[in-house]
């Protein structure tokens, strides 16, 4: 049976007006359609986001014959409006924002990813959400080459930082997000964004600014923060084994394991949040709703028991076997720090 596995993700004026997300079967109905923001399918099929009873489903192609179809879910308590404009779903609340587009496959995806984007960010200037917080991307063949004989994600990134620079606000900041392959046929997308919500993006003093990145990784850097912070709840970019911006232990799941797990951990703590202004910290046991993604199969065990060996015991991990945004990395982590003992947190049921 499938367990099904909540994390409040972010609190607002009160306990009882927030949002949340939660890891649960592939086909399961959302049990509160009006408060439903979206479904999120890790499964067989990939293809364009379409309105599903009212609720945004963006169906991604991910993992191999051994994987574990999960759907992640975010839902609010408030009344949740969805719509369509052009290519892309979205819905909303009165304070936070979902969307979610499709690029299809193709030889090249700069000019794709830019104008793709570009609408992104001018739906959510329209409707009123302009604080993206949290991002994700699943791209085809992200390590294979372009028509141009330029890497793919290179290529994706060269896109996405067109659109960042000319049609989203400088002053908002880059935020958390994932760029990680996919098996399917097209680039996948979604976020996050809120209306007023203090949003906090954070860097990783271990590691350079994924947006400074020198030129040897690709005409334009990746456009993303390490991670950010809103209100209490910290999300975490997916991490991987670098250091300054070179990766470190080619070829090596293990050490490439810990350099991954001292990132995040360096990343969430106190030190670290509070060179960003922010107080308090957070540990690896206060890390929820991670996503684990490796590159090889025959890994799977070894990522399970290193997952078991550092995350607390009732951590939501999901693990898909996917290509990684670089060709020598084994393994990238992301997730969600929240207080565990905050009271808001259901159990973990079967």
């Amino acid at each position: 049976m499938t367990s099904a596995c909540f994390n409040v993700v972010a609190e607002r004026a009160s306990a009882d007006d927030l949002i949340a997300s939660r890891f649960t079967g592939p086909d399961e109905a959302c049990s509160n359609r009006n408060a439903a923001l979206a479904r999120i399918v890790f499964g067989a099929t990939s293809g364009r986001p379409r309105i599903e009873g009212g609720v945004p489903v963006l169906r991604l192609k991910m993992g191999d014959e051994a994987r574990e179809d999960f759907a992640e879910v975010w839902w609010s308590v408030g009344t949740v409006t969805s719509g369509s404009a052009g290519d892309l779903v979205f819905s909303h609340d009165d304070e936070f924002l979902f969307c979610a587009g499709f690029i299809p496959l193709s030889e090249r995806y700069t000019e794709a990813a830019r104008k793709v984007y570009a609408d992104a960010f001018a739906l959510i200037a329209e409707q009123g959400f302009p604080k993206i917080f949290r991002m994700w991307n699943f791209i085809p063949r992200i390590n294979g080459e372009n028509g141009e004989g330029l890497e793919v994600y290179r290529d994706f990134c060269r896109g996405r930082a067109l659109a960042f620079e000319q049609d989203y606000a400088a002053d908002a900041g880059m935020p958390a997000a994932t760029g990680i392959g996919t098996w399917g046929e097209g680039v996948g997308f979604y976020f996050l964004a809120c209306r007023e919500s203090t949003v906090r993006h954070i860097e990783n003093s271990r590691q350079t600014p994924a947006y400074k990145y020198p030129r040897r990784y690709g005409p334009r850097p990746p456009s993303f923060a390490r991670a950010t912070l809103m209100r209490d709840t910290l999300f975490v970019s997916g991490t991987a084994s670098i250091l300054g911006h070179a990766t470190m232990h080619a070829g090596d799941l293990a050490r490439q394991w810990d350099v991954t797990i001292g990132n995040i951990a360096h990343l969430i703590g106190a030190e670290n949040l509070a060179a960003h202004g922010a107080t308090g910290g957070y540990t690896l046991h206060d890390l929820d709703q991670i996503k684990v993604y490796y590159r090889h199969a025959a890994d799977r065990l070894a990522v399970e028991s290193l997952a078991r060996a550092v995350f607390h015991p009732h951590a939501c991990i999901r693990y898909l076997k996917v290509d990684i945004c670089r060709a020598d990395l084994l393994v990238e982590i992301e997730g969600v720090a929240s207080r565990r003992d905050a009271g808001l947190r259901p159990t973990p049921t079967a």
